[in-house]
């Protein structure tokens, strides 16, 4: 099987590296890919996001599968571009149709989803520039901290929160006038929840669903959780809280009733899903919705799933997922994110990266990095993402902090309490 898979970063690293474990995997292509895909595949200089270049590489390299790292594709509607186009349509593409992107595309869709299939998630209103006054009065109902959300893409900079009544009635008129542009046209206004996160991922064919290894990942750039959010600085899996006690809530309350109301609601959606839970008192509840595989957690949950991921993503094309095998390895996984210098404000690209050949009983996931020459050099925020597997989580995390002091290059930086908090929850 000929595989083109979208994106460039440490997920899709993650996802190639597991795809080439499969025997059922031909060739494959990445697009556009890092320095990393390049030792797994072929990377093809393509934007994700330009449907018609993909096309050109889906049909001159007769490609029968193309698997969405990112979302945008999806939420911009790869999927119903290949399902209507003749020429096309035979190739089936890992992920859901526009409507189901919505999911992640959309905070109010995704909401209204969760408020009428009965899926526990904080209490929420939506307003728009001509309902700002009718956003005061719901902040004012509300106890601090408060949180905002631009309804669309934003980067993953559309999330506010808030201690401030003042602040966050300034920054609701802020967003609703432009703030994140066409994203924050609309608002969602939502109460805070306060407990501990955690990710799970269901993969779905639309009719039957297996839940992958769950997560944690850790967003903030500073240790104790402090400073601005990046895209993510680490993740572990197991996550020690969620025990089969929980995850069959997790399952019950949420996993079957989401995949429940996307057939009710006649949307297809073929691929991942990502449920950001927050743990209250015990209880699972919704932050968010995903519709791909979260980064860094792919990195850790690659390394703990026993199963041939092309074997389950052929399951979703064709519509028997339930027929095939997926478990779930027992050791755990750690993954601690080096990134540039400055991220997540400005920083440099094109610095030297030495030391990789140096990495051992550890996979260093390229996220950011490009190949010049016979040299790797940084080409984003989050650079390298090193992913160890142990019989513990303590262990794993110690692999994966000696191996990435063994890489080098200026201005790299680490978090160094990765785990610390869900190890101290699981004592």
């Amino acid at each position: 099987m000929n595989i083109l898979l979208l994106g460039s970063g440490g997920r899709e690293h993650a996802l190639a590296w597991k795809m080439r474990q499969s025997k059922a995997l031909s060739q494959l292509f990445v697009a556009p890919g890092n320095a990393g895909t390049a030792s797994l595949g072929v990377n093809v200089a393509v934007d994700p996001n330009n449907f018609a270049a993909i096309k050109d590489v889906a049909l001159k390299n007769a490609i029968d599968m193309v698997a969405v790292g990112p979302e945008e594709p999806l939420v911009r509607g790869i999927f119903d571009y290949f399902a209507n186009d003749d020429a096309l349509k035979h190739i089936p593409v890992i992920g859901p149709s526009q409507k189901g992107a919505m999911l992640e595309g959309s905070k109010d869709f995704a909401k209204q989803f969760m408020a009428k299939y009965g899926i526990p998630t904080a209490r929420y209103k939506s307003f728009t520039r001509g309902s700002v006054a009718d956003g005061f009065a719901f902040l004012e109902s509300l106890r601090p901290p408060y949180v905002l959300k631009a309804d669309g893409l934003a980067a993953g900079k559309g999330v506010l929160i808030l201690d401030s009544l003042s602040e966050a009635k300034a920054q609701l008129e802020e967003m609703l006038n432009g703030m994140f542009g066409e994203a924050s046209r609309t608002v969602v206004v939502e109460e805070f929840l306060s407990g501990v996160e955690l990710s799970v991922f269901a993969l779905s064919d639309g009719k039957s669903y297996k839940i992958l290894p769950e997560a944690k990942d850790y967003k903030r750039i500073g240790e104790g959780d402090t400073g601005p959010n990046t895209g993510g600085m680490g993740s572990v899996s197991p996550v020690p809280f969620a025990t089969p006690e929980f995850m069959e809530k997790v399952r019950t309350r949420i996993v079957e009733p989401t995949i429940r109301g996307l057939r009710a609601e006649q949307i297809t959606y073929r691929g991942f899903i990502f449920f950001g839970l927050i743990s209250v008192g015990g209880e699972p509840m919704v932050i968010e919705y995903n519709v791909r595989m979260g980064d860094p957690e792919t990195e850790s949950v690659m390394l703990r799933l026993d199963a041939d991921l092309v074997d389950l993503l052929d399951g979703v094309a064709k519509g028997n997922l339930s027929e095939r095998t997926c478990r779930n390895l027992p050791q755990a996984a750690a993954s601690v994110v080096c990134v540039s210098g400055g991220y997540p404000g400005a920083y440099k690209k094109g610095i030297a990266i030495s030391g990789l050949e140096k990495v051992q009983g550890c996979i260093a996931f390229h996220a950011g990095t490009k190949a010049n020459g016979a040299n790797i050099e940084t080409a984003g925020g989050r650079v390298l993402v090193l992913s160890s597997l142990a019989d513990t989580l303590p262990q794993a995390l110690e692999k994966s902090y000696a191996e990435a002091a063994k890489v080098e290059y200026e201005g790299k930086y680490f978090r160094r309490d990765i785990g610390k908090d869900v190890l101290a929850v699981g004592k």
